[in-house]
């Protein structure tokens, strides 16, 4: 596996793009990270941009991989990440989206991170935790096909196999198109 996340500069799909996180995004991270609405199921942070700034440096040669989702515009939408890597396991989170982009922009996000571990890196499976109390972030990797290996008190644990996902691939780039159109229809663009 080739993990220098040094090398990436964007990551192109169809309604987004993943770009690497910036030191100069630490405002926006930051606006997300601290925001009431978002910020409930995911770790707290300092309310401090010097220390995002100094974490986002700090993050720059490791196995990690933090990218912000962007719209086709190059406007940030969001965030998301890849980390916690084990073996061929992977661990991803950090996800959000501002909250008026989340019906175009989740799906592929997450499609658009699987794509690029499962394919790109080379990693056969993920792990992460919920929040048991996320209860719309639960569903969906049930139904993407994630399962819960373990609970502790306050999250479930899930893997994720790249055999499972790639059993849904066609549906998701599917489920992807379809969004794009109705996004295309919403605005009124016919391209």
């Amino acid at each position: 596996m080739d993990l220098n996340c040094n090398k990436l500069t964007t990551i192109e799909g169809k309604n987004i793009n993943f770009r690497i996180v910036e030191e100069n995004d630490a405002e926006f991270i930051l606006s997300l990270r601290t925001d009431p609405a978002l910020n409930k199921n995911i770790s707290a942070v300092e309310n401090d941009v010097v220390k995002q700034r100094n974490w986002i440096r700090s993050r720059k040669n490791s196995q990690e991989w933090y990218f912000i989702i962007e719209n086709k515009v190059n406007k940030p939408v969001g965030t998301i990440r890849i980390y916690d890597v084990i073996e061929d396991s992977f661990c991803w989170g950090s996800w959000i989206i501002l909250p008026e982009e989340r019906m175009s922009s989740s799906f592929e996000s997450a499609i658009l991170l699987y794509e690029y571990a499962f394919f790109t890196l080379g990693f056969s499976q993920s792990h992460f935790d919920v929040r048991k109390n996320n209860k719309s972030v639960i569903n969906f990797h049930l139904k993407m096909g994630s399962f819960i290996t373990k609970e502790d008190h306050e999250n479930f644990h899930f893997t994720f196999k790249k055999e499972g996902y790639i059993s849904r691939r066609k549906d998701h780039f599917a489920l992807i198109d379809k969004i794009a159109r109705r996004a295309c229809f919403k605005t009124g663009s016919n391209s």
